[in-house]
């Protein structure tokens, strides 16, 4: 499988994931009331989830769609599980448990073998990308409001944890109602994508399903990429 089919592949399975989260009964949470299944998962100091002795990365991310009662979390930490299972879904289940073990879910923290790409031009997102909308003006009394991370399901629909699936107006409409008195600012979208490195995924899909060429010449579509840290958050940035 050339890149690109993989990339179709692996950004229909972050889609699926996407709706699939939104109708597994988790909840939303700040970190200070942040839950987990402790039977998979050990709830961290800070509220994150530490895969637990004995449990596979695999078997820890299936429960949180399989028992979503048993979770409440932020919508950063929704966007990793919404990405790990997708890959979950499109790589060998070894390969999974062995690049991504000692998970730690936990904000925008995630194994560097996610490799996390980010780009600007929101406005050329295609589905399976991760957005963000900024609610400038968020009143005080609801800080968790500040933003909203987004899945780009389709067109006009993006998945966002604590507020569903929506249009990007339903979005912003959703966090200017958590402005501070007298604000005059709207929330918006932002121009930063974020998506996986599909070239680098691609190599642990099933046999017949993964490119033969993995390295990408600089003559190629993708041009050479440089490591970046922006925030917490760590990126291969195009």
């Amino acid at each position: 499988m050339q890149r690109q089919q993989f990339e179709t592949t692996l950004r229909s399975r972050i889609v699926e994931a996407a709706e699939a989260l939104n109708q597994s009964g988790v909840s939303f949470a700040t970190f200070d009331t942040a839950r987990c299944n402790e039977q998979f998962w050990n709830l961290t100091e800070k509220g994150g989830f530490q895969l637990k002795a004995g449990i596979t990365p695999a078997q820890g991310i299936r429960d949180i769609f399989e028992n979503g009662h048993k979770y409440a979390f932020e919508c950063a930490t929704a966007m990793v599980i919404v990405l790990y299972k997708g890959v979950l879904d499109s790589i060998l289940e070894s390969e999974f448990n062995r690049i991504f073990a000692d998970m730690l879910l936990y904000d925008w923290h995630y194994d560097s073998d996610l490799k996390l790409i980010q780009e600007q031009g929101s406005h050329k997102a295609v589905p399976g990308d991760i957005l963000y909308f900024n609610n400038p003006d968020v009143s005080p009394e609801t800080p968790e409001w500040k933003g909203e991370n987004v899945v780009k399901l389709r067109e006009d629909s993006f998945y966002g944890h604590g507020i569903g699936i929506r249009t990007a107006e339903g979005i912003i409409d959703s966090l200017n109602r958590h402005r501070r008195p007298g604000a005059t600012t709207s929330a918006y979208l932002t121009n930063e994508v974020i998506y996986p490195d599909f070239a680098y995924l691609s190599q642990f899909a099933p046999e017949g399903n993964r490119e033969e060429e993995l390295a990408l010449s600089p003559s190629q579509e993708h041009p050479p990429r440089i490591h970046a840290s922006i925030g917490g958050r760590q990126y291969i940035r195009a």
